[in-house]
């Protein structure tokens, strides 16, 4: 069914048993040591297993002075690291999946905090266990000190502007660093041959300290690492020479590489590099011996493009490994955004690439590669790029937890997850509710062996994720409602539509328990005058089509996500929108990616965003507002208010059912208003203690 995706291609001397590629993607699963854990094998093993033919795990440093982006990714800085990671390559090949160890350093996309530390955190941490639990709570008072700068400066090439997102000081490298930086990758690299890790891969993508040095936005040197595009290209010259003297010219050697910085997609033409000089760096790496390019672009500037939301189209960024696959007579590993097995095989039959790259599609889903193998590609659980995977992992880097996946509840616990008790012995258990939360429970109590039943009073699963997915850009969400639906229905779950349960009805069956994920609704606080007058709209209704307004000025109030969604389709449907903040900046706690994202399609539309204002109240022909800091209050005109000011949980049914004496636990938005992660994990969680 898919004969290019599933056949054998040899990157040098390494022969892979198929097209499939795991990318690298850090998770935070190993020790502060940088030897592996057993979740960490356990992780990798599952995606062996899975069927995926070569493995890159997340980010490993080349040293522990300088280049860590968080305390528990992979190092092969010291010779004691060879035999653990000698150990978890063993269990990756009896898993069927060849290894490649990714080589990196963060460079100025760094974090002060980790500079010079793990010397002297390693020894103790090993001394006294609980040291780790001591830094974590002090992370968030380090990193507000980096945010004032007042902490120690990360190397970059030169000095310069700081990343968008990442370290606030850097200094320049002397030579002497750049000469020794140079010599840590490649006695990494010999380290991994040792530990018969089967080839390397160096990180000169999204920003990292080598494409630092390939860049003339980053690279600003005037002696030989720096000027001319052969000296820009030298670092990582003398790193691939220095690998091919130390392990052979026969040990498969790849890099990851950003072919476009792609500034001009965030208005910024002209810097940095583009296309032409990623296919002139391409072929000079061919010709300096490299097995294999892995294309990607941009780094922590662009952010969001190569770590896409949502709303991007998979394959947008498909030339830029036709491109380079065109320009080198050597293998192309390309992510591509690609989602189904489907999309792989006709980019490998075009020709754009030879290789299906991907992290989040694995992450998603351990058993990608094998459904596809077995002629199954419908049962694959999709990645929707709903960037939980990244918020995550940033997230609780800095406090000792691992990221997650906002729909495999599994990653990290692999064993524990295969373990759950099956308890349920096939007593009755009900779900109210078939939103992702409500989906994630009836899974759960299935998998543990409990008759489930699905109570939905809409006429189809989905819940809130029906009105997500109906904003601009959004559909690829709504993938998660059809996928979990259909691995509850495997699972025996039973669904009820068009049904509105009751606690009398629910009572009358005497379940063992039941689970509510009955969502929220939205706030239309009472307190503000006029908010019950019929030009008063809440998000959803003009998300869903339900209200359709066009040649309005209309007020939103809100500007959180669900606010920004809703002023893309007024401004799509040629209304002039006005968004009203009380915070001092649009969408407060939202994912940045995500805001960048929706601002970058409403920007165009001249939307005015009145942040630090509160609505006072709502007249026929406008609105009451008030500056927050000078409590002024102005008039301004409108013919319409939509609300998008949260939801409150809709819960009322757990007391009615606790009264009749039925276990029973809210999840999802009827505890808490949340997104689909927070939805599928919280019940997870939940039902597992029931």
């Amino acid at each position: 069914m898919f004969d290019m995706l599933f056949s054998p291609m040899n990157i040098g001397t390494m022969t892979v048993k198929n097209r499939v590629v795991m990318n690298a993607a850090e998770f935070s699963l190993g020790q502060t040591d940088g030897t592996p854990t057993e979740k960490m094998i356990a992780y990798y093993e599952a995606r062996a297993r899975g069927g995926v033919g070569l493995i890159i795990p997340g980010i490993c440093r080349v040293n522990d002075m300088g280049a860590t982006s968080t305390f528990t990714q992979l190092s092969m800085a010291h010779d004691w690291h060879i035999a653990p990671m000698a150990a978890m390559a063993d269990r990756i090949h009896a898993a069927g999946a060849k290894l490649c160890v990714q080589l990196h350093h963060p460079g100025r996309q760094g974090y002060a905090s980790a500079i010079n530390s793990l010397p002297l955190v390693i020894p103790i941490q090993k001394k006294f266990p609980g040291v780790m639990d001591v830094m974590f709570k002090a992370t968030p008072a380090l990193m507000a000190l980096e945010q004032k700068k007042l902490c120690q400066s990360v190397q970059s090439p030169s000095g310069g502007e700081l990343s968008a997102h990442g370290a606030t000081r850097i200094h320049a490298m002397s030579h002497r660093a750049v000469q020794s930086l140079r010599d840590d990758f490649i006695a990494a690299a010999l380290r991994c041959k040792k530990a018969g890790v089967d080839a390397v891969e160096l990180h000169g993508t999204h920003g990292y300290i080598i494409q630092q040095f390939l860049s003339p936005n980053t690279n600003r040197r005037t002696d030989e690492y720096g000027g001319s595009f052969e000296n820009r290209l030298r670092f990582l010259a003398e790193i691939i020479e220095g690998i091919r003297r130390e392990c052979g010219g026969d040990y498969p050697l790849i890099v990851r590489l950003t072919v476009d910085e792609m500034y001009d997609k965030i208005g910024k033409p002209g810097k940095g590099y583009g296309l032409d000089e990623g296919k002139k760096i391409a072929k000079r790496l061919e010709e300096l011996g490299v097995d294999a390019i892995d294309v990607s672009c941009a780094c922590y500037d662009a952010y969001n493009y190569w770590l896409e939301p949502t709303s991007f189209e998979p394959g947008w960024r498909a030339y830029l490994a036709k491109a380079i696959k065109e320009t080198v007579n050597i293998p192309v590993i390309a992510a591509n955004f690609i989602r189904s097995p489907e999309q792989a095989e006709r980019q490998l039959e075009e020709g754009y690439q030879d290789f299906v790259g991907s992290a989040r599609n694995f992450i998603c889903d351990p058993e990608w590669a094998a459904k596809a193998a077995a002629g199954k590609p419908e049962t694959i659980r999709r990645c929707i790029g709903c960037l939980h995977c990244i918020k995550s992992f940033i997230e609780n880097a800095t406090v000792g937890k691992t990221g997650e996946c906002a729909l495999n509840v599994s990653v990290g616990i692999e064993k524990e997850y295969a373990a759950l008790p099956k308890d349920g012995a096939g007593k009755t258990a009900f779900v109210v509710g078939a939103g992702p939360a409500g989906l994630s429970a009836a899974i759960t109590l299935a998998r543990r062996g409990f008759a489930v039943k699905v109570f939905e009073k809409e006429n189809a699963p989905g819940g809130q994720v029906n009105v997500a997915a109906a904003g601009p850009h959004k559909d690829k969400l709504h993938w998660c409602v059809e996928d979990l639906t259909r691995e509850a229905e495997s699972l025996g779950v039973t669904f009820v539509y068009g049904a509105e349960a009751t606690a009398d009805m629910i009572a009358a069956e005497k379940p063992y328990a039941a689970v509510l994920a009955t969502g929220g609704a939205p706030l239309r606080p009472r307190s503000i005058p006029g908010i019950a007058q019929p030009h008063v709209y809440t998000a959803p209704e003009i998300l869903t089509g339900k209200v359709r307004l066009t040649g309005k000025h209309v007020a939103v109030i809100g500007s959180g996500l669900t606010g920004l969604e809703t002023t893309e389709a007024l401004n799509e449907a040629g209304n002039v929108v006005t968004v009203i903040e009380m915070a001092k900046t649009v969408a407060p706690g939202a994912w940045f990616q995500f805001v960048d994202d929706s601002m970058s399609r409403i920007a165009p539309y001249g939307t005015e965003f009145k942040l630090g204002t509160a609505l006072c109240a709502i007249a026929e022909d406008h609105i009451t507002v008030q500056d927050l800091k000078t409590k002024r209050r102005a008039f301004l005109p409108v013919d319409a208010v939509v609300l998008a000011m949260g939801v409150r949980p809709n819960n009322a049914l757990k007391a009615a059912l606790e009264e009749k004496g039925v276990k029973t636990v809210t999840v999802g938005d009827a505890d808490k208003g949340g997104t689909i992660g927070h939805a599928v994990h919280d019940a997870f969680n939940k039902t597992l203690t029931l």
